[in-house]
């Protein structure tokens, strides 16, 4: 199948850091071009002006002149099964999870929950842009078996592999290290390297793993070194002091997995907030570790601000993520919102560049898949969205103003991608493709907007 799609294309060839908008590199802005994709890859890339190559001047060109054409954003730590919890009351990490959370993850020990489950899920990452994702399910064999079926019948790119849990859970949630350890071995022969599919060995977290399941996961690792290890880390202070408590031995948090060859270049660990001292991000770059910021999540739980310019200094790679569902929203573009807000509470200023760049190829980066996500280039796979600049009066005022200002330059281009990423939600989606597919279309994508009407500086009809 052949597609030609037209809009404005934006991506990155680079880290664009922290630095000011008009110093900023690596940001590729590429208006009124083509993407010709077949067989689920970018065939080319080129202006609309331009003579499309021979066999292509049939395929009917899918318009979106004025639209903005963008990877796929990339979520490196969301719960599936915490859909079930989104918005539940707040109340501090340990108790969110005893309350909401582990209650919830039993019912998908039914193969038809973690079925159904896995179906709402990705539909839903799609509704919001995202086309890739490094995703817990729960405890049970059957909750990742489900995730990686339906990711696999559409040609996802889905990263994800049964929790291990052997303690300080309730019953119907913890595992033994031999069970677990076959079943983990079981998916892997499966699913691993399927498609587009990939195995992450899933440690909840240190507390609730036994130094004998770490020290299995970490051999796990080391003996199928192409997947991925996901966990958390240093999420608030109540669970650095517990983890402390639990391991007197490990001079770190961080240590406790270290010590058990869970760190590398793979591993993926969210949060990253209560760190100590500069050894946890020197360990974290010399392994090649990222951690998956997780703001929303962060805020809603009153877990504390992440220091991402101490990151980017230290030469640590930062992904973005929801942490749905202690993240109130899938939304990658909501997720930026509060992690500006929570550099701007350190005094520092997140600009639209550098959370984009975090939420496409900057995570496709720290996950070793660049040569297949993250960018509009060539050979890449189609795994696209499509954005309207606007949605509502307010946000068309404000695109407007942003469009007409005197700015100049890439700043121009910076003000008008802010109020897009300050303003902007799923409503501005129009479609989202997975290897050139449409796995999700907006009903306002017609031109129908029930919100449209005058700007708000707009003098009333006559």
């Amino acid at each position: 199948m052949r597609r030609v799609l037209r809009a404005d294309l934006l991506d990155f060839t680079a880290d664009p850091g922290f630095a000011l908008p008009n110093e900023a590199t690596g940001v590729r802005w590429r208006p009124d071009h083509l993407v010709l994709i077949a067989d689920g890859r970018i065939h080319a890339v080129q202006p609309a002006a331009q003579a499309v190559p021979p066999g292509w001047q049939h395929v009917t060109q899918e318009d979106h002149g004025g639209r903005l054409l963008m990877p796929g954003f990339i979520d490196t730590h969301v719960h599936c099964p915490q859909l079930d919890v989104i918005a539940s009351f707040g109340t501090a990490l340990l108790d969110w999870l005893n309350t909401y959370t582990f209650p919830a993850e039993k019912r998908y020990a039914d193969p038809e929950v973690s079925r159904l489950g896995a179906q709402r899920f990705l539909s839903a990452l799609w509704a919001h842009g995202t086309t890739s994702a490094v995703v817990f399910p729960t405890v049970h064999k059957v909750s990742a078996h489900a995730l990686f079926e339906a990711a696999h019948a559409q040609g996802m790119r889905l990263i994800t592999g049964k929790v291990l849990m052997d303690r300080h859970a309730p019953d119907g949630l913890r595992d033994d290290v031999a069970q677990a350890e076959r079943d983990c071995i079981d998916l892997i022969d499966r699913w691993h390297d399927q498609g587009r599919q990939a195995f992450a060995v899933t440690v909840r977290f240190a507390p609730t793993s036994t130094p004998a399941q770490l020290a299995m996961a970490g051999l796990l690792c080391q003996t199928y070194p192409g997947t991925y290890m996901q966990t958390h880390v240093a999420e608030n202070q109540d669970e650095v002091r517990w983890v402390a408590e639990l391991f007197p031995d490990a001079r770190s948090y961080l240590d406790v997995y270290d010590r058990e060859g869970l760190l590398g270049p793979r591993a993926v660990l969210a949060h990253g907030i209560c760190h100590v001292g500069m050894e946890f991000v020197k360990l974290l770059r010399e392994r090649g570790a990222q951690i998956a910021h997780c703001p929303s999540s962060n805020l809603f739980l009153g877990s504390g601000l992440f220091d991402w310019v101490q990151a980017q200094r230290e030469g640590v790679a930062v992904s973005l993520a929801s942490d749905v569902g202690g993240g109130t929203s899938l939304s990658m573009l909501r997720n930026m919102q509060d992690a500006y807000k929570i550099q701007a509470m350190q005094g520092n200023r997140l600009t639209a560049w550098k959370a984009l760049h975090a939420a496409t190829l900057g995570a496709a980066q720290a996950l070793g898949l660049a040569h297949e996500i993250g960018q509009i280039d060539p050979g890449h796979m189609a795994d696209l969205t499509v954005w309207d600049w606007a949605h509502g009066p307010v946000a068309a005022h404000r695109d407007r103003l942003a469009r007409d200002s005197h700015v100049t330059g890439h700043d121009a281009l910076h003000e008008r991608a802010f109020v897009w990423m300050t303003l902007g939600d799923e409503r501005n989606l129009v479609e989202t493709l997975i290897r050139g597919q449409t796995v999700f279309q907006s009903l306002l994508s017609s031109g129908f907007d029930p919100f449209s009407g005058p700007s708000i500086s707009d003098p009333e009809p006559a």
